[in-house]
């Protein structure tokens, strides 16, 4: 099967809706019109300057606000102590506007697009086709923020995150890239192994950001990406765990790993808000099981993961959870040890765990529970599996999670209490543990199946058995009903 032979996968927009379309805007040497002598446009002119254009000012009343700015390379700054007037628009390529009413707003718009110049009005988002952004200035690396016009102040406070985030020393890496960049270029290197480069080189920067690159790191580099072009492109599979569904609890690994893939076969529980941080040219192929509906089958998955990945592709199969544990990570692997693939696990956290955190749950207590116990709600038929070990689901010194065991659970409860669980053990089931739809009920495991009928039909269901429960029970009991969505 070819990687567009895969009629039972489907590929959604790899983007939502934005309200703008960001771009890096080339100004050098390039006429820019400000209007406007506030405080505001100062800044403006300043910004524009740094960008290396031919920037025209007018500014009538205090043209001495802008003697400061500076040109930069390849510009020139100039300040007409005059307002400015329609035939100034000519030939600009942006107009930039901070003045005070709607009409002359309105009237500055009309003659800048007459001249077929971009326009921004300082603080009017009607009047923009396009806006500034908060800007994180690692030059030539740059992060630009946007609220749409619609919360300004709420952008400054994401650029300072995202300045924390980013070491200045980042900057001389960056330079080092544009510098760098003719030399990958000249070796004629497929994309793929181009890429590659370019992934080992993120590495080091961020392993040494504080340090400037050396020529030393340079060679090293182009030597790896000479030894690449001598042997044939090799593809990996890479078996990432998502987490339980909320993108926080995503490892730095499985990010890195979304952010080097050329294709992610993903399952239905992965969630929109973990897909958003995949590298956005990555195909995205929908392969979920639906338990107990269609689905794509397991053989169809390995026949596609393998064919991709033998056409040099790096391939994320991306799967909720951990992808070791009841993910079906054995039957994956077999299938690339049968075709020669490189693959590696990425593990990620189990839904118990995201569960346990959000209901503030410690599985495991030296008075009480002393064993943790993972065990799947259904074998490959659908059924209870025949292979669990009763007594041990019957320990009282035992928290035992059970996986996947909407359709099971009231023959599980029934079981295990044949085998001697206490019919008034604790016990909880959490839907959707950690994604905004999350909901739970707590019952004695007698009563729980009653109980999970309540959960919503299509979210994804764990149940926690043991001691360690009885305390989310007491708080439910103390406080409002027993099914809650968290705060």
């Amino acid at each position: 099967m070819t990687a567009s032979a895969a009629p039972r996968g489907t590929e959604p927009p790899r983007i939502g809706a934005i309200a703008t379309l960001p771009l890096f805007h080339k100004l050098r040497g390039r006429r820019v019109v400000l209007a406007g002598n506030s405080e505001g446009a100062s800044w403006k002119a300043e910004l524009l300057a740094a960008a290396g254009s031919d920037l025209h000012v007018f500014a009538p009343g205090s043209p001495a606000r802008f003697h400061h700015v500076a040109a930069s390379d390849g510009g020139a700054v100039h300040v007409h102590p005059r307002a400015w007037e329609p035939a100034d628009l000519a030939g600009a390529a942006l107009a930039v506007a901070d003045v005070e009413s709607d009409e002359e707003a309105a009237a500055f718009v009309t003659a800048a697009r007459a001249a077929g110049a971009v326009v921004n009005v300082v603080d009017r988002p009607a009047f923009c086709d396009a806006q500034f952004g908060a800007l994180v200035n690692r030059s030539p690396l740059l992060v630009a923020i946007s609220t749409d016009g619609a919360a300004p102040v709420f952008g400054q406070a994401v650029r300072a995150r995202i300045e924390a985030l980013l070491p200045p020393g980042l900057q001389a890496w960056a330079q080092a890239a544009r510098d760098w960049r003719p030399l990958v270029q000249a070796r004629g290197a497929a994309f793929a192994r181009r890429r590659a480069f370019w992934q080992r080189f993120t590495d080091l920067a961020f392993a040494a950001p504080e340090r400037a690159p050396q020529d030393a790191d340079r060679d090293v580099l182009i030597a790896g990406l000479d030894r690449q072009q001598a042997a044939p492109p090799e593809g990996r599979v890479l078996l990432v765990g998502a987490g339980p569904g909320d993108p926080d609890l995503l490892t730095l690994k499985a990010l890195r790993a979304l952010q080097s893939a050329d294709v992610i076969l993903y399952d239905n529980l992965i969630t929109e808000g973990v897909l958003e941080l995949a590298r956005r040219e990555a195909r995205r192929v929908a392969v979920g099981k639906v338990g107990h509906g269609p689905s794509v089958s397991q053989a169809d998955i390995n026949e596609l993961m393998v064919s991709l990945a033998r056409e040099g592709r790096t391939v994320v199969r991306l799967k909720s959870g951990d992808p070791a544990i009841f993910g079906r990570a054995n039957e994956e692997m077999a299938a690339c040890r049968a075709a020669g693939v490189p693959f590696a696990i990425v593990p990620g956290i189990t839904a118990a765990q995201g569960a346990a955190s959000v209901l503030g749950l410690s599985l495991t207590d030296r008075d009480f529970a002393q064993r943790l116990q993972f065990v799947t709600g259904h074998s490959r038929k659908g059924e209870l599996p025949e292979t669990i070990n009763w007594s041990a689901i019957a320990d009282p010194a035992a928290t035992t999670i059970i996986y996947m065991p909407r359709h099971t659970l009231r023959r599980f409860a029934a079981r295990a209490m044949e085998s001697g669980l206490a019919g008034a053990t604790p016990a909880l089931a959490i839907a959707a543990a950690t994604r905004p739809e999350e909901v739970h009920v707590a019952a004695a495991i007698a009563d729980l199946p009653d109980r999970v009928e309540e959960l919503p039909a299509a979210l994804p269901v764990l149940v926690v058995i043991g001691e360690a429960v009885r305390g989310v029970r007491a708080a439910a009991a103390a406080g409002a009903a027993e099914v809650n969505a968290p705060a």
